[in-house]
């Protein structure tokens, strides 16, 4: 028996079985694997990592950036991904007394077309009212949008935007309901420019925690649904004056579905609820704008008094930025 059937022994099988090879032919691998922080053969050492993002070999790219990714709204270095957007302040659509009551000394009346002059010099005197509300609106939400300390603050400090929530409320309630201070100079245009800087705060708050072009976006798109309505409201044979019992059901429902929503989404985010929220704001201010625009004119059935430039300039003011947080919100979410 030439060969053997069984396998060879210990020291047979320590032997090479193949003689050394010719030519400049690489010899075979090792058996086995290297022990622990032994290089491999022909390969250079490389080192753990320091942390998840360090590249494993020289010139190799490291991992995924901590963040901010594109489109994601830049935080305080450190902080990881922002938190999420506090819900817009619920704003009650600002309705004319005489709605809810008969009273003809309230804003809305039944008057007549009175002269064109001191309609024309109440309709500027509102105009540049609104115009410095609007400016100021905007240095704030641009301060808040583009300075970072000043964003950071914000939405380390959410304390500031209730207290500045609950001084609108109490200076809103005042302007629409107490017709002394609304008319009595200059407790009225103090009052104007407290409500004007709170709600202010609470806009440029909100649009710091959403991206810069979602904010440039949601205010170009303002403008123009602003002007196109004021256009409309000028030329229009419609008159949405008529329709206050509307106003008033489409005001209350709006108010009560912002509670319900700031609820709902304060226990667990709901997109699609969001969005329908988002949406029928925006439509339903939107024909707040119209209305208030139609008692402003005067040529229509109700009017407000030349008295009441203060409640002209604070219902306008009230859809414009109401617009431009609705949009915000739509377009934001979208991005």
């Amino acid at each position: 028996m030439s060969r053997s059937d069984y396998p060879p022994g210990y020291s047979d099988s320590h032997n090479p079985l193949y003689g050394p090879q010719g030519g400049n032919y690489p010899p075979p691998p090792a058996y086995g694997f290297p022990s622990y922080g032994t290089p491999q053969p022909g390969q250079p050492s490389a080192p753990y990592p320091t942390g998840p993002n360090a590249p494993l070999y020289p010139g190799q790219p490291g991992g995924y950036p901590p963040g901010p990714y594109p489109g994601q709204p830049a935080g305080p270095p450190g902080a990881g991904y922002p938190s999420q957007p506090p819900m817009p302040p619920v704003i009650p659509p600002t309705i004319p007394s005489d709605v809810l009551s008969s009273d003809e000394g309230f804003a809305a009346s039944d008057g007549g077309w009175d002269s064109l002059s001191i309609r024309h010099a109440f309709i500027r005197k509102v105009y540049l009212i609104l115009a410095v509300q609007l400016l100021i609106t905007t240095g704030i939400v641009s301060v808040f949008t583009f300075v970072q300390p000043v964003k950071y603050f914000v939405r380390r400090n959410p304390a500031v935007y209730w207290a500045s929530y609950a001084v609108y409320i109490v200076t809103h309630l005042v302007l629409v309901c107490c017709k002394g201070p609304r008319r009595k100079f200059p407790w009225n245009v103090i009052l104007l420019l407290i409500f004007t800087l709170a709600l202010s705060y609470m806009t440029g708050s909100v649009s710091s925690y959403y991206d810069t072009k979602a904010v440039f976006l949601a205010m170009a798109i303002t403008v123009v649904v602003c002007i196109a309505v004021t256009v409309f409201c000028f030329q229009t044979k419609v008159d949405f004056t008529k329709c206050q019992g509307l106003f008033c059901v489409l005001g209350i429902v709006t108010f009560v579905t912002g509670i319900i929503t700031a609820i709902v989404l304060s226990f667990k985010y709901i997109y699609w609820l969001h969005m329908v929220y988002a949406g029928l704001g925006a439509i339903v201010f939107t024909m707040f704008l119209a209305y208030h625009t139609q008692l402003l004119i005067g040529n229509r059935k109700h009017s407000i008094s030349p008295e009441e430039y203060v409640f002209a300039a604070l219902s306008i003011y009230v859809d414009i930025i109401q617009i431009f947080l609705f949009l915000l919100q739509i377009i934001g979410a979208s991005k």
